[in-house]
């Protein structure tokens, strides 16, 4: 199921908030209806966290972070440093990084199994997101463009690109990730999905403007439909059978 939602009349939903499996973070804001939205579809299975980074709204851009682990960057103070780790879930390990590229949400995209990163990035960055969020990393670009995590979003389930992705990238980039991949928009033809939308393994945010060809595109590929086919039941029956005799 995707949802779509606004930020005080932007669309921009990506930029305002940050969804994982196991938390999401969303930016404070004038009215509580943005953070009604995530709580009322969230709460009954993870904290919806109310959040800043170095006193800014925009935590979808500054952090990234999966299941396992937030990274965020060294301009984050004490007192948000703090805050979050009080919030977050015990199991996720909080870490405030050096880097010069200090909108991680732009430069990184990941899941809980492997994350893509901006070419430049430092070495030392990239062996702290490896180490906290458990992913192998890889450097990549998508369609030309350096700023992976604004040009692309990614679930375990499967992920959507830059619109003008060539096929052979999608299939190389598909192959890395390991999770089905297509290129598409959200609000009604911006290719800058990071800053659109948000997803995890079971729910998407999108912006208001999104169209429906849009959400039933990112309802497909993340596999958010309420109707399972009777393959996937089966195959989810046979491996609870096998985990079982195992």
């Amino acid at each position: 199921m995707a949802t779509r939602c606004a930020f005080e009349n932007s669309n921009e939903i990506g930029v305002f908030a940050s969804l994982t499996n196991s938390y999401c973070l969303t930016g404070i804001g004038g009215s509580e209806n943005f953070y009604s939205v995530f709580e009322s579809e969230l709460s009954s299975h993870i904290p919806v966290i109310h959040a800043t980074i170095a006193g800014c709204r925009f935590i979808g851009r500054t952090t990234i972070g999966n299941r396992r682990g937030l990274l965020v960057p060294s301009t984050t103070t004490d007192q948000e440093l703090q805050h979050l780790r009080n919030s977050l879930p015990d199991g996720v390990v909080l870490q405030r990084i050096e880097e010069r590229l200090s909108a991680l949400g732009n430069v990184v995209a990941c899941n809980d199994h492997v994350a893509l990163v901006h070419p430049d990035i430092d070495r030392e960055t990239e062996d702290v997101i490896s180490d906290v969020l458990g992913v192998e990393v890889f450097r990549q670009t998508v369609a030309g463009q350096a700023l992976v995590g604004s040009y692309s979003v990614f679930t375990n389930q499967g992920g959507m690109v830059h619109p003008r992705t060539s096929v052979e990238d999608i299939e190389e980039l598909s192959s890395l990730l390991q999770v089905p991949l297509v290129a598409g928009t959200v609000n009604r033809g911006s290719d800058v999905l990071g800053g659109g939308m948000v997803a995890n393994d079971w729910t998407a945010f999108c912006g208001l403007d999104t169209t429906s060809t849009e959400i039933s595109v990112i309802e497909s590929i993340f596999k958010l439909g309420a109707k399972q086919t009777s393959s996937t039941i089966v195959n989810s029956m046979r491996s609870s059978l096998i985990d079982h005799l195992t």
